[in-house]
């Protein structure tokens, strides 16, 4: 089964370069740069992973990644946040609203890789009833 990945990302260059290093694992992708667009895309996509950027239009991550972690359709999906908040409190907060990974700007694409297949690994051991919140 081919992994899906949504990317959260308003910025173009940030979006592409995502989109390649994802593409070259073989991931399906969606892509969306404003975050009044992301809960109808996860509900849509049903992605395995989210890249989140925290610093988005019309939306903050933060806020979203606290919306899908309270929806028992989509707590389960492991959400990266990726951000150029680099603060220890931020990253602190940003885990808070439930990002099980988090990642400053900038980074690499290998620290970029390790953290998605700790994410994707950690996820499926969960079986999925044991992940949503009854």
């Amino acid at each position: 089964m081919t992994t899906k990945v949504l990317i959260v990302e308003d910025d173009l260059l940030n979006r592409m370069f995502y989109e390649a290093v994802f593409q070259q694992r073989g991931y399906q992708l969606m892509a969306v740069d404003d975050g009044a667009q992301v809960i109808d895309a996860v509900a849509s996509f049903a992605p395995d992973l989210i890249t989140m950027d925290i610093h988005l239009p019309h939306v903050s991550g933060r806020k979203l990644i606290r919306q899908i972690m309270r929806n028992p359709q989509t707590a389960h999906i492991p959400i990266l946040a990726i951000t150029a908040y680099a603060g220890k409190q931020d990253e602190a907060d940003i885990r808070r609203a439930g990002a099980r990974g988090y990642l400053a700007k900038p980074l690499s694409i290998e620290r970029l890789l390790e953290e998605v297949d700790d994410l994707l690994a950690a996820s499926a051991a969960v079986p999925l009833e044991a992940s949503v919140h009854h």
